[in-house]
């Protein structure tokens, strides 16, 4: 009887996760869900439409963005910008706590390291990668094969267009499409909200909703010392209404749907924990040096902030794994695959071991994980611009397509954009993060670890810090440029402590990404390809790669839920932000700045401020467009509610309450004009004169 009922509650929650009328996939633009918009929401956009949008929507900062205007004005989150935010602020001009507003064109701040990028073309190359591999290779020369074979791909289209050229792999190797982009190195800090307002409720609301954040932030693109012409979004002045249908354009982090069961209980039982582990270590040492002072306190905020957010991630996917019918669901689904390709002798032939060579591949690797966790100097910029630099006076020595990945030629522009910053670096900051991540190394790892052999030589971690800190000169940019352009004989000669530690370590850190690469990766990307293709065979393209910080559309509808035994509206208003902060005395986290108060009196209290919806996003998206049927821009992805959380794995139905969260668009104007006195901005976006 348990077992029927076992088998019973599988099949349910297949039905559950597969349901049709459920607003599910980050989709590529390759394969939009024509059909789907076609039968169940009546909407059959044209290519131009989907260029349109795609060209409009830039990767800003790892996450989304929009262009609203021809002169190359972008919308963001005031949460994506923090960071150059806070590398554009001085002791006396903190720009993430006060905000900032250029009234003029010219009054516009250079950022020193902003990576924006447009996705303007793309080309299936899957043939070509796929063919580069021989029957009878091993894993490992397999993943040679495809390494030299999209070096080439991508080097020759760099110079053919002048484009960044990435070719990215979808489908856990299925398929490889070659993405071109077309990148702003000039781009200008225009506008952002102070952090009180656009983080207004802090972690206490963060992944919940009703929410009452303004997260805004504007920069503008720059060509030739101009505003950059670009395709744009318009604004739509009214924003969201309730059930309809929007989309969201951005370029989701990382999901893992498409995992086996054996790569899901390595999340669950290592991964997890282990990322974990290293947040609370990072975390707890920016909050050691922060208190030290109110100017440490500025510096750390950023940091601070975006890993308490992926922590609080992080527990929502752990849980989500850790909840039986979600597992039962994922097994069930990945029975059913098996199944089918065990009925049909020649798929069982080409793949049907693939599963257990992968689980075989992960039974190995659990010692491994805690190495590669803290086996890094990642929490210090300058040992990071250490080890680049010695990397890549190594890697430039060798063939294009032989080099790590991130030496290939096509990524150097990026590496020389985080090398040549012009971001300040604090050096009692370097100094105190560097000991702390050292010492907690040596904690988790031991004395006898390879690593930490390498890193300490035998000192305390305070004082290896010390030395490699106090005796750098890599704070400064011209000499980090110097020394780059110089080549790998200069960077092999150099005699700087940090370039020192990093040579030390360098070696260590090699030989433990190899083993990961030709024992799990290389293995998981030969049967990967295979499970896709199974997967391909009895589910045709029905089905949507998992995310991978590539731009992608969702869909859904604006829609509240029940939670409870209460109902949550789809939208808040000005109304409740007043509310929420005078019920908790406009105390932090629930503060909002002086002029919310002395404007008061001008705002519109009924305008929505954030809104609910259904569409599919995840982590990376923050930022995305939230735009109409018209490609009218109706609101700004920022975050989602608690019950999304463990969407990495699987989707969550919007049955079951899983809702993205946006910033409405009718609510940013109202704000910007009648709070922020911004008229530039409102009259650019909205073609008002």
């Amino acid at each position: 009887m348990k077992k029927l009922f076992a088998v019973l509650v599988a099949v349910v929650c297949l039905l559950l996760t597969q349901a049709p009328g459920a607003d599910d996939g980050m989709w590529t633009f390759d394969n939009p869900p024509l059909k789907i918009w076609k039968e169940k929401y009546k909407f059959e956009p044209t290519p131009q439409w989907l260029e349109h949008v795609r060209l409009s929507s830039p990767r800003v900062e790892g996450a989304s963005g929009a262009f609203v205007s021809p002169n190359g004005l972008i919308v963001t989150n005031q949460h994506v910008a923090n960071g150059q935010l806070q590398k554009l602020s001085t002791p006396e001009r903190n720009y993430v706590r006060d905000g900032f507003y250029a009234p003029t064109l010219e009054q516009e701040l250079k950022c020193p390291d902003i990576d924006v990028n447009v996705f303007v073309s793309y080309e299936d190359v899957t043939a070509l990668v796929q063919g580069a591999v021989k029957s009878g290779m091993t894993d490992r020369d397999a993943a040679e094969a495809r390494r030299a074979v999209t070096a080439t791909i991508e080097k020759q289209s760099t110079e053919k267009t002048g484009l960044r050229s990435e070719v990215v792999k979808l489908y856990s190797g299925g398929e490889y499409w070659l993405y071109r982009y077309k990148k702003f190195d000039d781009v200008r800090l225009v506008f952002a909200v102070e952090e009180a307002t656009g983080f207004f409720g802090g972690d206490y609301d963060n992944f919940t909703y009703p929410r009452y954040d303004l997260d805004v932030a504007f920069f503008r693109a720059y060509e030739n010392g101009q505003p950059a012409k670009t395709e744009y979004l318009a604004w739509s002045a009214k924003g969201a209404d309730e059930q309809e249908l929007v989309f969201a354009i951005g370029s989701p982090g990382t999901t893992s749907r498409l995992l086996t069961m054996a790569q899901l209980d390595f999340h669950r039982e290592v991964a997890n924990p282990t990322q974990m582990a290293v947040y609370m270590a990072r975390r707890d040492a920016l909050a050691r040096y922060g208190a030290t002072s109110a100017e440490a306190d500025r510096r750390a905020s950023a940091g601070k902030r975006g890993i308490e957010n992926s922590m609080k991630r992080l527990v929502g996917q752990q849980n989500g794994l850790e909840n039986e019918r979600l597992m039962t669901a994922k097994m069930a689904e990945e029975a059913n695959l098996r199944k089918a390709v065990a009925g049909n002798p020649a798929w069982q032939k080409a793949y049907g071991n693939a599963w257990d060579q992968i689980a075989a591949a992960y039974q190995a690797y659990p010692p491994y994980a805690k190495r590669n966790a803290f086996s890094t100097l990642a929490p210090s910029r300058l040992a990071g611009f250490a080890l680049s630099l010695v990397r890549y006076g190594a890697e430039a020595q060798k063939p294009n397509n032989a080099r790590l990945d991130e030496f290939r030629d096509t990524r150097l522009e990026a590496l020389k954009t985080t090398l040549f910053s012009a971001a300040p670096v604090y050096a009692d900051m370097e100094e105190s993060l560097l000991a702390s991540w050292l010492r907690d190394g040596q904690l988790a790892l031991g004395n006898n670890d390879a690593f930490v052999k390498a890193a300490l030589g035998g000192q305390s971690p305070a004082a290896v810090a010390k030395a490699a800190v106090g005796g750098t000169k890599l704070a400064d940019p011209t000499f980090r440029k110097t020394l780059f352009e110089s080549g790998p004989d200069a960077i092999a000669k150099a005699d700087d402590p940090m370039i020192a530690l990093a040579r030390r370590v360098d070696p260590v850190l090699r030989e433990l990404r190899t083993w990961i690469e030709q024992n799990v990766a290389n293995v998981e990307t030969t049967n990967g390809e295979r499970i896709a293709k199974a997967r391909f065979a009895v589910y045709g393209k029905s089905v949507y790669p998992d995310a991978n910080s590539t731009v992608r559309i969702s869909y859904g509808t604006v829609l509240g839920y029940e939670e409870g035994t209460t109902l949550v509206p789809y939208k808040t208003t000005f109304y409740g932000l007043y509310d929420r902060a005078t019920a908790f005395g406009n105390k932090a986290p629930f503060f909002l700045p002086q002029r919310w108060f002395d404007r008061r009196a001008t705002l519109d209290m009924s305008v929505p401020l954030n809104f609910a919806y259904t569409a599919d996003t995840i982590g990376g998206n923050s930022g995305s467009p939230v735009i109409n049927r018209k490609g009218e821009l109706v609101g700004l992805n920022f975050d989602s509610n608690r019950q999304k959380l463990a969407n990495r794995y699987m989707y969550i139905d919007e049955a079951e309450g899983s809702r993205a969260v946006g910033v409405h668009s009718a609510g940013i104007i109202e704000a910007l004009a009648k709070v922020y006195g911004a008229d530039r901005i409102v009259k650019e976006i909205t073609g008002r004169q």
